[in-house]
């Protein structure tokens, strides 16, 4: 079973005729999403990806007359937030945002207003989530995953790529791969994830991609250890970053010692956690840990 994402989502593209937005539409329904509306101010009555997808001037006027569930946002940073609310306000429940460079300021007033319209935002600055099979929201390739018992979250976009090819390849399938996004403020966390991982019944194993800055990991292995039973596989980006360098995502620094790879390689392996000093052995450490856990 997959997590947030399957068969029935009915998805609504905010940028749907941007370049970006355009691209990856086409990807997402030749992938066999189900893809209803798509939404640009000014662009309602048109259609767009050789007509396959009509466009509304509003979310509330696309989900009354499609009844779209989940939305994704290809639109620039400074237009991100206000797409943002207004899919929450329409009551959409998932939110997916791939944009990034959303400044973390226009965040804090944007998560607050999701939280309180009571749906679930996943990003900004985040690849999306891919239910092999089922439904691609994002820009995850379908081409590199296959159906299966290992659920995979990450901070990153492309390292998620690199360790679903390495499960597919050594014929390790996935439930959900679901990339939250690494800048400072997301609307969906690591332990969010491993909470619905866990309680998905066909998710036997779980691969966790973290990196360098925050305490996000740490906080994770806290909640491994209280509340997860599955085997789960971990790998942390920028082992060899220097203390005080940006590596990439907003929210991948080490400040003051803090956030450090070796910090959260501890801490996940002192509860259990099989973390893999190179991407590349990820998949064989989930074959192990599923392997013993067969046993067992």
């Amino acid at each position: 079973m997959s997590i947030l994402i399957n068969k029935e989502t009915r998805l609504l593209v905010q940028g749907i005729t941007g370049k970006e937005g355009a691209f990856h539409t086409r990807a997402m329904l030749d992938y066999g999403t189900n893809v209803v509306a798509g939404v640009v101010p000014g662009r309602g009555g048109q259609s767009a990806i050789e007509d396959r997808v009509p466009v509304f001037n509003t979310v509330k006027e696309a989900v009354q007359a499609t009844g779209a569930n989940t939305s994704v946002i290809y639109v620039p940073a400074a237009f991100a937030p206000d797409a943002i609310r207004e899919s929450a306000a329409a009551g959409i429940p998932l939110i997916v945002c791939i944009t990034e460079g959303v400044p973390a300021l226009d965040m804090v007033a944007t998560y607050a207003f999701v939280e309180e319209c009571g749906v679930r935002l996943v990003g900004p600055n985040c690849p999306g989530l891919l239910s092999p099979g089922q439904a691609k929201v994002g820009i995850i390739p379908g081409n590199i995953a296959v159906p299966g018992p290992v659920g995979v979250v990450s901070k990153s976009g492309t390292l998620t790529y690199e360790a679903v090819d390495a499960l597919t390849r050594l014929g390790i399938g996935q439930t959900t791969i679901i990339g939250i996004g690494g800048d400072p403020i997301i609307g969906t966390n690591f332990i969010d994830v491993l909470t619905m991982f866990q309680e998905d019944p066909e998710t036997e194993a779980i691969v966790l991609l973290g990196e360098i800055g925050g305490d996000a990991e740490i906080q994770a292995a806290n909640f491994i250890k209280a509340h997860v039973t599955k085997p789960v596989v971990s790998f942390i980006a920028g082992q060899t970053a220097p203390e005080g360098k940006r590596m990439g995502h907003a929210g991948a620094i080490i400040s003051g010692g803090e956030g450090t790879a070796q910090e959260k390689i501890k801490a996940l392996e002192a509860v259990g956690v099989s973390v893999a000093r190179q991407p590349t052995d990820i998949a064989q450490l989930i074959k192990e840990a599923m392997d013993a856990r067969a046993v067992s």
